[in-house]
């Protein structure tokens, strides 16, 4: 592992009983590609938290602690978020590749085998 590996914090803010949950889990699972990297999911039921965590609707993953997916239109929000794809579309979650992109961006080194 790549001591930098061990430094990166991922974190990833829902609602309570969030749909995307389950397809952001997975994304994350495969742009980790088994790197030992802890992922803290934090459930957010109150518009408190919202601010004070900076979900901009859930799920939200945060690198470091920054949203790597915001833009200008986001507000803090309980509500359900939608990624905009570099391809058109927009679904619950990052795709695999924005989410490698985004960790490589924070300074996590590639897995062995992979470009």
């Amino acid at each position: 592992m790549n001591p930098r590996d061990a430094d990166v914090r991922i974190t990833v803010l829902t609602v309570p009983d969030c749909p995307n949950a389950p397809v952001m889990r997975e994304r994350i699972a495969a742009a980790l590609a088994g790197r030992a990297v802890p992922v803290d999911w934090v459930e957010v039921a109150d518009a408190e938290e919202v601010a004070l965590r900076g979900m901009n609707g859930s799920p939200t993953v945060l690198v470091d602690g920054s949203d790597p997916f915001t833009h200008e239109d986001l507000r803090p929000s309980l509500s359900c978020r939608l990624y905009h794809h570099g391809d058109g579309t927009t679904d619950g979650a990052p795709s695999v590749a924005e989410l490698r992109r985004a960790l490589a961006a924070s300074g996590l080194a590639e897995p062995h085998g992979e470009e």
